[in-house]
């Protein structure tokens, strides 16, 4: 990559850099108008402290643990090819924390799992596009919304516990307006169905994902509904309503595309159908911004795989969860936030979120700080306590 930068900085002839305000990247675009390339970077550092409460009843032991780290740190490649139409997104995750899963695994090829996003996207007809590569499945709307903007420091449990993550697909996008404000969005997809950067083959199944988002009152300025917090103040109220189904056909990771891979006694990984479904909405208004979120996931036959002779070699993560999230921006682009979230784990620990956040914004999400105090109450393990502190910024 810094070859890159290199090469553009010293061929003039060959493209231009276009003065942009900050956060938006360094845009590049070729004096022959043929494409146009944006370059971002951004991190986040994060300090974190966690208290695990006593329990005499239980035999719980109080403890601490303090944490600072790189969170988040990312480069990012975006732009056009040859015409507007033929759009392209790149993203790479440079921190320890953040590019893990990999390591010394034979389905990643014994190497971290820095390409988060590589993906082709082509407007081949009115408001219909096929996309081609890697990057986020149209899951659960928290999902989608980029670690960047969101409301939170953290995403909540119900995201970690169900979401569909990253893949490798090939899928068709459209958008439809019916009346003057009424927009449908749709979205079907065909993935792999084991996550980003696999690279062991085919182990006998496929992702199908579908989704389908509903906004009666008009767009949200500048994709809000894909944005945490009310940083762009709406003057009017707008809502987006969207729901999701896929299905993970002989899923090999006991999270569908995360987890732990599922390895018979052959060294053959095997799997089951792993359905899930998700309903969510956003709405703001002002300086108010609520997000609600359900999540359900259900294995063929049960959660537990066995192997041909009876062993327990596998378990999924099922069951469901709902998520409730809202904030109000004063005029200082000072935000109080509060999030609550029920987790209800089939053969996992029942969880109980309740988070409060206050949040300062000095560019929106390109540049701001972010605190959070968690309190986790679970049925039969030990509650904890975390405060979360973040520093974000983004070029």
């Amino acid at each position: 990559m810094v070859v890159l930068f290199i090469i553009l900085c010293s061929t003039p002839l060959m493209s231009q850099f276009i003065p942009a305000k900050f956060g938006n990247g360094l845009l590049v675009q070729g004096v022959d108008s043929t494409f146009q390339l944006t370059i971002g970077f951004r991190f986040q550092n994060l300090l974190m402290a966690s208290w695990s409460l006593a329990d005499e009843t239980q035999n719980y032991t109080a403890s601490s643990n303090y944490d600072a780290q790189v969170r988040r740190a990312r480069l990012k490649f975006d732009g056009w090819a040859h015409t507007t139409k033929l759009t392209y997104k790149l993203e790479l995750a440079l921190s320890n924390r953040d590019n893990g899963g990999g390591g010394d695994r034979d389905e990643f090829g014994n190497a971290a799992n820095i390409i988060l996003d590589a993906h082709l996207t082509y407007n081949f007809y009115k408001n219909v596009s096929v996309r081609f590569g890697q990057g986020k499945l149209a899951g659960n709307r928290e999902r989608v919304i980029s670690s960047g903007d969101m409301q939170f420091v953290t995403r909540s449990r119900l995201n970690s516990g169900f979401n569909i993550d990253r893949d490798l697909f090939i899928g068709l996008m459209n958008q439809n307006t019916f009346g003057d404000k009424f927009i449908v969005k749709q979205s079907a997809s065909i993935g792999t169905g084991e996550g980003k950067n696999h690279l062991t083959g085919y182990n006998g199944g496929y992702v199908y994902t579908y989704r389908l988002d509903f906004l009666p009152f008009g767009k949200f300025k500048s994709n809000g509904d894909y944005v945490g917090s009310s940083i762009l103040k709406e003057q009017q109220p707008k809502l987006a309503v969207g729901f999701t189904y896929d299905n993970n056909n002989n899923a090999g990771r006991e999270r569908g595309q995360l987890g732990n891979f599922i390895i018979n006694a052959n060294g053959d990984v095997v799997g089951k159908d792993l359905n899930t479904f998700f309903a969510d909405l956003m709405f703001k208004y002002q300086g108010f911004s609520l997000m609600l979120e359900y999540a359900d996931k259900e294995a063929e036959d049960g959660p537990l795989v066995f192997d041909s002779d009876g062993s327990q070699i596998g378990q999924y993560y099922t069951g469901s969860a709902y998520n409730i999230a809202a904030g109000y921006m004063f005029k200082n682009n000072i935000e109080i936030a509060a999030r609550y979230t029920e987790v209800n784990a089939d053969i996992a620990t029942d969880e109980n979120h309740y988070t409060v956040g206050l949040n300062k914004f000095f560019v929106g999400h390109k540049l701001k700080i972010q605190s959070e105090f968690s309190i986790v109450n679970r049925q039969e393990a030990q509650n904890i306590i975390f405060w979360r502190n973040q520093v974000d910024i983004h070029f």
